[in-house]
């Protein structure tokens, strides 16, 4: 049980939901540095009998919430509301709106992630219901989600891939959180899913060894990012990812303060051999990033850096980080006059080989697009195998 001050969050079993049928559920708006510990406390109470969850950093989540830190709210709004049943703590919910993405798209829409909730139909509705409500006072018609402010962030419900333990930056939740938020009249919008590959297994080997011929006619050159040229690299993968998924379903442009604040701790953590960019006459064409999976070296640490006053967290995760042996492909896009010379392949191909280097055995790819056929062809043909799916959900609000 979390002390986290006047209210304590609580499992509630289906028996106990029964017995509590007529307890009083509050939503408030988070505003003080009291419910945003609690905000992002939520989950301990939600996984704690949970072995898959991965616990995150309470530092990176408070952060990522905080209007003065995250480059979000230099363009977007957003808020947080807290869920609480009989003085105790029992669910959350993130809601944004985002300027950009209704221009790009046409639309009048907004999101809402971050969701916990116990198994409790109530609450999981008086959450929604508060998302649309702030969503509405906005003139907003329409509610996408889960959606961490863009789906350049963590987005998705697991409804498939349960048995599993989640990668670096990819969801995780219970599978009675579909049967809450459809309850609540939302719909599918859009199926993602995860693959997995077997860095040392004989299809890779050979579909490697194939590529060879493909690189030579191809022309391209593909290599590491320059560390010691970095901020015109940023510059080249920004113009490269901007580009290359902007016909995406969903996808909205990365600004330039939200790239460089995802490239800082992109560099300070994953080798510059795991972020490769593919050339064609010198001219960057597409990039791929993958990031050695940190939730094997998280998951110890219980969600906190610091101890006693001492960053022995971090000590902790340095080590850890030594043991990682799975890695996860975050991004693989190529600009769209190239995409029939094999870049795609290719660029797999290389960052496979580096991760065999860096000693890894297995690694997630994704997630994708149920419907981007092209990438998820060239993803089945190194032997990948589909093992998780997500879901993103649409509601009209108005």
């Amino acid at each position: 049980m979390l002390n986290i001050g006047t209210k304590q969050p609580i499992r509630v079993t289906r028996r106990e939901n029964r017995i509590q049928a007529s307890a009083v559920i509050e939503v408030d708006e988070v505003r003080s540095r009291h419910q945003r510990n609690a905000f992002v406390r939520v989950p301990w109470n939600i996984y704690k009998d949970d072995p898959l969850w991965v616990p995150p950093l309470l530092m990176e989540r408070k952060e990522f919430i905080n209007p003065n830190k995250h480059p979000f709210f230099l363009h977007g709004a957003a808020t947080q509301f807290l869920a609480s049943m009989n003085g105790q703590w029992v669910g959350r919910i993130l809601v944004s709106d985002d300027a950009h993405y209704n221009a790009t798209h046409g639309s009048n829409t907004g999101c809402f992630g971050m969701f916990e909730s116990i198994d409790e139909p109530r609450v999981a509705h008086a959450l929604l219901s508060a998302a649309a409500g702030w969503l509405r006072a906005r003139g907003r018609t329409h509610m996408l989600g889960p959606i961490d402010y863009s789906t350049n962030y963590s987005c998705g419900l697991l409804v498939d891939g349960f048995d599993t333990p989640p990668r670096v930056l990819m969801n995780h939740n219970p599978p009675y959180y579909a049967r809450l938020i459809e309850s609540w009249g939302f719909t599918k919008a859009k199926d993602l899913w995860d693959w997995w590959i077997d860095l040392g297994g004989e299809l890779p080997r050979r579909w490697m060894a194939r590529c060879e011929n493909l690189r030579r006619r191809s022309g391209a050159v593909i290599r590491p990012f320059r560390l010691d040229d970095a901020k015109a690299e940023i510059d080249r993968c920004k113009a490269v990812y901007n580009q290359a998924w902007d016909k995406n379903w969903g996808f909205v442009k990365m600004t330039d303060a939200e790239f460089a604040y995802f490239a800082k701790d992109l560099l300070d953590w994953v080798p510059p051999e795991l972020l490769l960019i593919a050339e064609v006459d010198g001219k960057p064409v597409g990039l791929t990033m993958a990031l050695p999976d940190f939730n094997e070296a998280l998951r110890p640490l219980d969600g906190r850096i610091f101890r006693w006053g001492m960053p022995l967290g971090l000590l902790q995760f340095r080590r850890n980080c030594r043991r990682i042996r799975s890695a996860r492909l975050i991004a693989l896009g190529v600009l769209e006059a190239y995409r029939r010379r094999g870049l795609v392949q290719l660029l797999i191909a290389e960052v496979m080989q580096s991760g065999l280097r860096q000693g890894y055995t297995g690694a997630a790819c994704g997630w994708t697009l149920e419907d981007n056929d092209a990438i998820n062809r060239a993803i089945a043909m190194t032997g990948a195998t589909r093992y998780k799916t997500y879901r993103i959900y649409e509601k009209t609000i108005d």
